[in-house]
């Protein structure tokens, strides 16, 4: 028999938001799969590192972070060829991934790869965006509202057209296009009701008003905006 692979959503980064079940597979794995930045640390792993065990099997799978998407598919087609090899052994394999494994996560790619031949099960966790909403105690939305998730690299033009339309936005990955998005939400007046998030539930959580958001931006940053009256009230 072949094992499960499991893949594991850790939270936005706070150890303490891991999910009891989440935290319990990883406790009890024999081997564990994550991603690098090609070579480097990897976020997931310190995530739930005081719930690996000192004799477990690493998987790690360097993920270059460029707009080329041939490097990444190689590093996910080599690291599920890995994981999949333990699986044929029969071993069960945990697979570590930030935030929520089926929200911008990247366990999606390995999920991909495998599900058609081996068990798969997914462990929801916390996203960025309710996290970010928590700790800038902005509600996102409410009764018949709609929440609009945008990602940072989109150009312009569909941006602005985007946030237009929109009743609330969540505009993820912001790091180095931090400039362009904040152009837009000035151009089209929100900048008021904006927030900026960085790193959030991380010691070194940033939390400011759009207007007062520094410069440059980390990958892991965060800008909320909701329109009009506050429907909650």
């Amino acid at each position: 028999m072949t094992g499960t692979l499991y893949g594991v959503g850790l939270g936005p980064g706070d150890p303490d938001l891991i999910t009891l079940k989440a935290a319990r597979l990883i406790e009890g794995a024999s081997v564990i799969a994550y991603p690098t930045l090609a070579g480097g640390d990897s976020f997931a792993r310190a995530i739930a590192a005081g719930l690996i065990s000192e004799n477990v099997q690493e998987i790690r799978m360097d993920v270059p972070m460029t707009t080329d998407r041939a490097p990444a598919q190689a590093a996910y087609d080599a690291g599920a060829a890995e994981i999949a090899t333990v699986l044929d052994q029969g071993q069960d394999v945990v697979c570590l991934c930030e935030g929520d494994p089926f929200f911008y996560g990247s366990f999606m790619y390995i999920h991909a790869r495998l599900a058609e031949r081996y068990d798969v099960q997914v462990v929801p966790g916390v996203t960025s965006v309710t996290a970010c909403a928590a700790v800038s105690g902005r509600p996102l939305v409410a009764r018949n509202e709609r929440l609009t998730v945008l990602p940072g690299p989109m150009d312009e033009a569909t941006l602005r057209e985007r946030i237009a339309g929109a009743e609330a936005v969540a505009i993820m990955k912001v790091g180095r296009h931090l400039s362009k998005i904040r152009g837009v939400i000035e151009d089209l007046g929100l900048t008021a009701s904006a927030s900026y998030i960085e790193r959030a539930t991380l010691a070194e959580q940033v939390v400011l008003p759009l207007s007062e958001a520094p410069e440059k931006a980390p990958y892991f940053s965060m800008i909320l905006l909701t329109k009009g009256a506050d429907p909650w009230l």
